[in-house]
Formats: C-alpha cells, structure tokens, sequence
C-alpha cells in the first residue's frame, strides 16, 4: 500500500476541502524498510531527477568517532539501547538517526540516516553522559 504524502481533504477544523486537482504520481511517498542489526544489506533506489540514494537494510558495524582521541574506528554492534523516535524500535533492533547502539567500544549515537546516507557514522557516548 502507498503513502499519499499530498494535502488533506480535511482542514484543521474538520471541514471539508473541495480538492482542486486527483492525487499525482510524485506525491506518493516510498515503502518504510527500516534499518536493523544484521548481516549487512544496501539498497539503491531512484530519487527525483533520475538521481539515486542508499538504503541501509541491515548492519552489523558502524564507523565511531572517538572525541577524546579525535579517530575513527570501525565497531561491532551489539544491540540498540535507546531510540528517541520511537521506544518500540529498541524492541525491534530498528537504526535511526539519534538511536543510542551498544557495541564493542562501549555506547554510540547515531549521526547518519541510514535510510538515506548508506552509511552508518557514529559519536563515541562519555560514560558520564550515558543513559
């Protein structure tokens, strides 16, 4: 089933608009496929202009910036401790941007959209700030 992403045909009161034109083709909005732990899928898919993004399906490591040595390294991940877009994606292991991970290096925050960057960057968490 597709998302409609045009205008509603209700007003914010709850009258009803009389709609000046049908439903267009470039106002349906893609499938939700969330990205999870796993073995490591990318998806490309076509954008306005002929133009392509990645999609991160599943992923098992993710690049951390550590701040107090100012490198990069590459992780393992373990699990999702806390998501602020949703608390049912913990249950469900879903990655997105802002998610807390645990991994091998201790608690990451996300810093890249993995349903657009196909990349998985992340900030090394300081013990004292972690939840």
């Amino acid at each position: 089933m597709g998302i409609w992403q045009g205008r509603s045909r209700r007003k914010p009161s709850g009258g009803r608009l009389r709609p000046i034109r049908k439903k267009r083709r470039n106002e349906i909005a893609r499938e939700i496929q969330h990205a999870t732990i796993g073995a490591g899928t990318v998806k490309r898919y076509r954008v306005r202009g002929q133009n392509q993004k990645l999609r991160i399906l599943t992923a098992s490591a993710i690049n951390v910036f550590d701040p107090a040595t100012r490198s990069m390294k590459v992780a393992k991940i373990v699990t999702v401790r806390e998501n602020p877009a949703n608390p049912n994606y913990v249950q469900r292991n879903i990655i997105t941007r802002g998610a807390i991970l645990e991994t091998d290096l201790g608690l990451v925050r996300v810093r890249s959209r993995p349903g657009q960057d196909g990349v998985l960057n992340g900030v090394l968490v300081p013990k004292s700030a972690a939840p």
